[in-house]
């Protein structure tokens, strides 16, 4: 009894100590411009962690914090952190008529900072990469730097995307666990893509997955994966395949299929046929019978069986498609496969000079495909022109 009553009355010292240290590490708010907008920080980060009820109210906090600015005393937008906190709330989705409407001249922030950010959310993009390509968000405070980072990521993608990976980086690194790093990671994913670097294009994914599987945002990611992995070579290289497959495992059963379906395709066209056999057999493990991507899988896994070792089992499974399931783009690159397969299997005659009758000419039944470089790069040459005739024409 006794041992019961101290456990209470400890428990109860306890608590009340964490509740006094919490008291005074929150002091009250005061409706500083700085702290309206770290409450609109953190409703943004719940979104990251897939807070749907924080996506569907921070549009109406956004809006309340304008309105909040636009009352708040002149004096205040002297304290810099206020000054920061509109370059801020510009970057994290503020009306910029709102912020035009504040008195400029008392805002005290790096006028570079403040016109960049104006004229990127107004859509002046070219005046914005001016104003901000000089500023290095590590030599500002974290949290405006983390945003002006990100923007410099969007800003230079297409112009100076080793700048944006730099840039990309860096919000990641100076705002991490936040919404702001979630969507550098978004970006970030299909500039690495391009710029053919795997291990980095998987280090990306694999901190997407350890901390914003569950974003709102989350599909977005995928379909700059999607785009990033697909419209590269990156998943060409049949050593690194099974780190591919692994990234793949996180995909939903739906789109890895059309994820491998896609890579068997671009592997097909450029002669890689190990990939193509392996995309192909995955595809077949995940696909539903008698659907088109199951014929698209026979198709795939058929063309590098009979471009390869396995050339009658592999022309019997092309034979075997059901072109009806088959899309024209398909169909075409099917009809080029054939033929290809056939033109494989024709003798090759000997110059008259050296012909022997003791010898008869070799047959490409003889011949391993895999292994003859002169064969393999007719094969790419005459698919490689395919895809360029049907390019076009992709549903």
């Amino acid at each position: 009894m006794i041992k019961s009553l101290l456990r209470a009355a400890l428990l109860m010292v306890l608590s009340l100590a964490a509740t006094r240290a919490s008291a005074e590490a929150a002091p009250p708010p005061s409706g500083q411009p700085y702290e309206l907008v770290r409450a609109l920080q953190t409703v943004q980060d719940g979104i990251a962690n897939g807070d749907t009820a924080a996506h569907g109210s921070h549009i109406a906090l956004i809006r309340q914090i304008g309105e909040k600015f636009l009352a708040a005393d002149p004096s205040l937008w002297s304290n810099p952190q206020n000054g920061q906190a509109v370059v801020i709330y510009l970057l994290s989705g503020g009306a910029p008529q709102i912020v035009r409407r504040l008195p400029r001249d008392k805002i005290n922030v790096d006028a570079r900072l403040f016109d960049g950010a104006l004229a990127y959310v107004e859509g002046r993009q070219d005046e914005a990469r001016d104003l901000l390509k000089d500023v290095k968000p590590r030599t500002i405070s974290s949290g405006m730097g983390g945003q002006v980072a990100l923007v410099q990521g969007a800003l230079f993608a297409r112009s100076e995307a080793s700048l944006a990976i730099e840039r990309l980086d860096d919000a990641r690194l100076l705002l991490p666990g936040t919404l702001v790093e979630e969507a550098a990671l978004r970006r970030e994913i299909l500039l690495v893509g391009q710029a053919e670097d795997f291990d980095k294009f998987e280090f990306l994914t694999l901190a997407y997955i350890r901390h914003y599987h569950n974003s709102v945002y989350a599909g977005d990611f995928w379909q700059r994966f999607s785009t990033g992995l697909t419209q590269s070579s990156l998943a060409l290289d049949d050593r690194r395949f099974a780190r591919i497959a692994a990234l793949l495992e996180q995909v939903d059963r739906a789109s890895r299929v059309k994820l491998y379906l896609v890579i068997a395709r671009g592997a097909l066209i450029r002669g890689k046929l190990t990939v193509v056999r392996l995309a192909g057999e995955r595809a077949l493990t995940l696909s539903a019978d008698a659907t088109a991507d199951r014929e698209r899988a026979h198709f795939y896994r058929g063309a590098s069986r009979a471009l390869t070792d396995e050339y009658d089992g592999g022309f019997a499974e092309l034979k075997a498609l059901d072109r009806s399931k088959l899309a024209e783009r398909d169909i075409l690159l099917l009809n080029a496969t054939l033929q290809l397969a056939l033109d494989i299997r024709k003798p090759i005659t000997a110059p008259p000079a050296v012909a022997s009758a003791e010898k008869p000419p070799l047959t490409p039944a003889r011949i391993d495909l895999a292994s003859s470089d002169a064969t393999l790069a007719r094969a790419r040459t005459q698919l490689g022109e395919l895809e360029l005739l049907t390019r076009d024409r992709r549903p």
